[in-house]
Formats: C-alpha cells, structure tokens, sequence
C-alpha cells in the first residue's frame, strides 16, 4: 500500500514538471527583473529603442527565460533597423510558445518582409491571420502586408528587365519634375515641375522631340500663373490641355478642371469645365480620350465608392460634358484611386491605387474594358515598376510599348527628388495597337492650307469614329486603333471631297503612321463654252464591290452618300464616273467589268434622284494604270472608282 502510494505521489510530481511552461512571463519574475522589464518599456515609449534594449538585456541576464522581456527586446530591435537580430528573437520566441502571444507572427512577418524574405514573410502574416485577431486596424496592415508579399515573392521567381532611361538634363533637373503627357505623334512633352523657393508653385514646361532628343523645355508662358498648375491631359494632336487648379476666382471649389486650346499657334484663355464635371469638392488629374468625347479623372464628390474615386463624363454633340459616372467597385476601393490614363486603344486603363493589393503607398494597376463595357479587375504592375517609394502615374505610348513615368528611386541617372523617364513596357501590360493620321490639307492649285471638315468612320458599323477639322495651318491629327477599317473623308464647301481607307484590321499590319499631304481640288467654274480648268479625277477609295462583279458592297454606300451630297450642293456641277481594273483576265473582260462597275456608281445616284444629264460613266478596263500590276498593292491601287468633274 505504501510502495502504490509512493508510486502515485512521484508520477504526479512528474506530470507537474513536465506540464510547467519553459519561459517565466511578467507575472512570475522577481521584482528587480520586472523593474527593468518596466524601464525597458519607457523607453521604448519615449521613443529610446537603443536604452530599452540595455534593460532589456538586464532583465534577461537574471532570467534568460523571460519571454515577455524577449518580446520587447525584439520590437526594439525592429525600431533600431536591427532586423536580422530581430527575426531571430521572434523565431525564438514562437520557438518556446506560438501562442503565447499571436500578435508575434505579425511582427515576425513585417521583419521578414524589410529583409525582403517576402515567401517567409507571406507564411508567417498569413499564421498571423489564420489565429482571427480582434484588432481591426492591425488585421487590414497584416492582409494588405500578406498580398504584398505573395507578390514580390512571385516577382522574385519571374523577374522582369526593368530598365528606366532618364530623359536627362534638358527635362529634369535637381528639383521636382513629373507628370509626363506626350502628344499621339510622340513629338511634344509637356509636364508639370516645381518652381521657385518659400512660395513655390507648379507650372507646366514643355519640349520638342528632335533627331531623338528632346530639347530644352520651357515653360509655357501662355498658361502659367503665380499659382499652381500640373495634373493635365493633352489631346492627341496636342490642341488641348486639360489640368487642375485649385482656388481659383474662376472655378467652383477647392480643385477644379480647367482648358486652353491651341489655336493657330496660341493657347486660348483658360476656362474651367462647368458643372457637372466641375463641383464644390476636388477634381483633378483628368485624361482625355484620343477622340476628345470622353474624359476621366479623380474626384472625392459625394456618391463614390472610397475617399478618392475615378470617374469619366461624356461630351454630347454641343459640346457640352455630361453627368459624371463612377467608374465602379472593380477599379474604385473604399481608399484612393487617382491618376487615370486612358490609352488611345479606348480599352486599356491605367491608375494609381491605395486601395489594391500592392508594394507601396500607392502602386500602378492596369485594368482592361470587357465586352459588356465594365472594366476588368484590375492588375497590379509588381516588382519592380511598383516598390515602397514614390512612383508617379504612367503615361503610355501610342505603340504600346514604350511608357513614361516620374519616380524618386535613385535609377541610373537620376538627377534630382523626382525625375522623368521612360521605360519599354512588358507584353502582358501593353495596349491594344494604335496608330495615327497625320495630315496636311491645301489647295490643290495655289498650296494654300485649308481648314476644311475631317470625318473617320468605322466602316464595319458605318459609325463615326471622329469628327474635326484641320487648324488654321491646315493640318490635323487622328488617332486609329487597331481591329477595324476606317474611311476618311475631308471636305470642304467649294472644292471636290478627298477620301482614304485605312485597313487595320490585321493588328500587326502597321508599324508607322500614316502622313498625308491632301490637295483639295476647287469646284471649276463653268460656263457654256466649257471648264474654266481643267478637272483631276478623284478616286472614290470607300466604294467597294464583290470580288469579280459590279455589285457594290453595303461599305460604300457611305462613301456614294457624301457624293451624291456633293452634287445636291453643286446644283451645276456634272461628274463622269470612271471605273479602272487591274491586268489580271482578258483586256475584254476588264474593260466589261470597269464598264459595268462605273455604271454601278452611276445607277446609285440616279436612284437617289440626282439627274441623269448630270451624270456620265465610262468603263477603262486595264488601260489607265496608276500602280506597277507586279504586286497586290499596286493591284489593288490600279482597281478603282474615280469620278472628273465634265462640261
């Protein structure tokens, strides 16, 4: 009985040593320890870290195990940047307990994620959340740290080249320069820098593009005041800037949208965009769709989704903008979304967010319309576009391929806090291609230039894509993306309309822009002996027939309507419709078919009540080549529709 009793005593004293936990907390140390420990912690309050660790030190030189004085030790040790020695303490703390204080793995993982040990970094945040903390505030930083890392860490596995080029001191200098905005041709940058000391202001600057350099910037006197002007947008043939000022006598609250235009060479007075669009709170950072009809920017107006969201507005025929519309929860999030740019592909989205999961205060996410027209969620650039610094928003190139962007990272060149430069972008981040029209328009006898009417439509839908007209210097230019047929016509009153096509509907068929010089020909005079001069043919390079036959497709019926206006506006005007072909077949059969394509033409305007003795038309088979018949495209040119202005 006694050798049982003995036996149960012992196996009780063992369990009770055993179960005994391997570290003494706050609650179980001698006094003097505890009064380090206590010493430890104000200095860690008064912002001492270096003397918080000696009592640290202190505390657990007379009890190693003290896991609460460990804890402490390790959080100085982060305050201090000591973040090697720091990993260690945390390890060694979840070493002896994981759960005696969860809060542990956080701390581990934001150690972790400053030596960019971002896989271990992600594990232990995620450890972190897996123990459903109560603390808010602390949960969202260990989430937004978590998605952080899982994206470095992916970053670090697939990485990209990534080298920025400074665009050197003719841009930059060693003040603040940013907001890059390039027009569609790429040869004219305007940005925004810091200018002046105490009261320091933003003005725009800007730059030509030459022999690729880019020239000395100079401000643009026109549109800068004492006060502050940056956040813009140019159109794409660079005759409008849109920007934010704040404060202005002439706006309607804190920040506003305002416009100049450049007209034959000058920029306009400024003037804000009236309400909708501008209102009593911030409006800023606006950009500008290519065909000028839709504008996006930043606002914190009541109605958003966070505390900064993007919207975009429409302008209607009068040129008037509408009622701004929130661009939705799949781009907006309860924090900020600024600094929208639209692609000139009118499907490619890019901005600055706090609100996605990202690497820094505020990264670059790209985001794609779908075809129900939302846009899709957005993607964040990663490493090393986006990292724990300053990264301004980017600016993309027409071709895709090249962006733009400000940053204070010390990149190779850097010049000052914030400098300019450019970058190739990564395939999976490039726009839809984009090309661009630029054109010059004059009077086919004297050169003069000509401010005449531009009209681009989309020949699949037969909707317009652009109306405009050239400037006082007869030039204009348009954008075209890539996927759809395009016809343009240019026109004027007096003078016979000029009309091109523009196939791109192969994406990778284009690699340059396309640069016009139009001559528009004069109505001739007429009199009872005849033309006053004589009349050049004008190829009528929207009307389009079935391979081999006469009968013309639905596409021209747009091209045919501009000129049968054309003679319902020139009561006197009478017209011979030629018809041409190419060298393949017989010379008989072309001839037949030029005939009867010519013919086709003829047909439609009597059919829409043009007089017949009007109207003429001539087949001229093979016989009038304007092209070599060696190649398709010359082919293709040498097949046509043309009218000549007769007696």
């Amino acid at each position: 009985m006694l050798r049982y009793t003995l036996i149960l005593i012992l196996t009780f004293f063992s369990l009770s040593v055993f179960a005994q936990k391997p570290y003494s907390t706050v609650n179980d140390v001698p006094e003097k320890v505890k009064n380090y420990f206590k010493l430890g912690q104000e200095m860690l309050f008064n912002k001492q870290p270096g003397q918080a660790i000696r009592y640290f030190d202190k505390a657990l030189a007379q009890k190693p195990d003290f896991i609460d004085a460990k804890i402490f030790r390790s959080g100085a040790l982060t305050q201090t940047g000591d973040f090697e020695n720091a990993e260690k303490g945390f390890e060694e703390i979840l070493a002896l307990d994981a759960d005696y204080d969860k809060v542990v793995w956080f701390d581990l993982g934001m150690v972790e994620f400053k030596l960019k040990k971002y896989d271990e970094s992600g594990e232990h945040f995620g450890k972190y959340l897996e123990t459903n903390p109560k603390n808010e505030r602390r949960k969202a930083t260990a989430k937004d740290y978590f998605q952080r890392a899982q994206l470095m860490a992916e970053a670090e596995k697939n990485p990209v080249e990534f080298k920025p080029k400074n665009l050197g001191p003719n841009i930059n200098n060693s003040g603040n320069q940013y907001l890059p905005a390039l027009t569609a041709d790429g040869q004219t940058l305007i940005y925004a820098m810091v200018v002046g000391r105490g009261n320091a202001h933003e003005d725009f600057y800007q730059s030509q593009l030459k022999d690729g350099e880019w020239q000395k910037s100079a401000p643009i006197r026109a549109i800068n005041t004492p006060n502050s002007e940056a956040a813009h947008t140019i159109s794409a043939d660079g005759k409008m800037l849109i920007f934010t000022a704040c404060n202005r006598k002439t706006g309607y609250g804190s920040c506003d949208l305002f416009f100049t235009e450049l007209k034959c060479g000058e920029w306009t007075e400024v003037k804000v965009i009236d309400p909708p669009v501008s209102s009593g709170n911030w409006e800023s950072q606006p950009s500008l769709s290519p065909d000028g009809k839709t504008l996006f920017f930043a606002s914190d107006r009541a109605g958003g989704i966070g505390r900064k969201d993007l919207w975009m507005t429409q302008k209607d025929e009068n040129g008037v903008w509408g009622e701004p519309q929130n661009l939705g929860e799949n781009i907006n999030t309860p924090l900020d979304e600024k600094a929208p740019f639209i692609h000139p592909d009118g499907q490619t989205l890019y901005f600055l967010s706090m609100g996605h999961p990202g690497l820094g205060n505020e990264d670059i996410f790209i985001s794609r319309k779908q075809p129900d027209g939302t846009w899709g969620i957005p993607k964040n650039f990663g490493y090393p576009f986006n990292t724990d610094r300053v990264e301004g928003p980017v600016f993309v190139a027409l071709d895709g391929k090249t962006a733009w962007f400000s940053s204070n990272q010390n990149y190779e060149g850097a010049m000052g806090e914030l400098d300019i430069y450019s970058f190739e972008l990564p395939e999976k981040f490039r726009p839809q291609p984009v090309t661009y029209v630029k054109a010059h328009v004059k009077d086919s006898e004297n050169s003069t230039d000509l401010t005449a009417n531009i009209e681009f439509i989309d020949l699949a839908t037969g909707r317009t894509h652009t109306v405009s007209e050239t400037d006082c210097f007869g030039d204009f230019l348009v954008t075209l993306p890539s996927g759809k047929n395009y016809m343009l016509n240019i026109f004027k009153e007096g003078y016979l309309f000029h009309s091109e096509n523009f196939e791109l509907t192969d994406k990778g068929s284009f690699k340059e822009p396309f640069l016009l010089e139009v001559d528009l020909i004069p109505i001739p005079e007429q009199s009872e002996e005849g033309l006053a001069s004589e009349s050049k043919a004008v190829i009528l390079k929207n009307v389009f027939f079935e391979t081999g036959s006469a009968e013309l497709k639905e596409a021209s019926l747009i091209e045919l309507n501009r000129l049968k206006t054309l003679l319902e506006t020139n009561p006197d005007l009478k017209i011979q419709i030629n018809g041409h072909t190419d060298n393949v077949g017989s010379e008989e059969d072309n001839l037949t078919l030029s005939n009867d394509r010519a013919k086709a033409v003829y047909d439609f305007l009597i059919e829409n009540k043009i007089e017949a003795n009007r109207l003429k038309f001539k087949g001229f088979g093979e016989s009038m080549p304007i092209d070599s018949n060696e190649t398709e495209a010359g082919r293709k040119n040498n097949r046509r529709t043309e009218f000549e202005v007769i007696r």
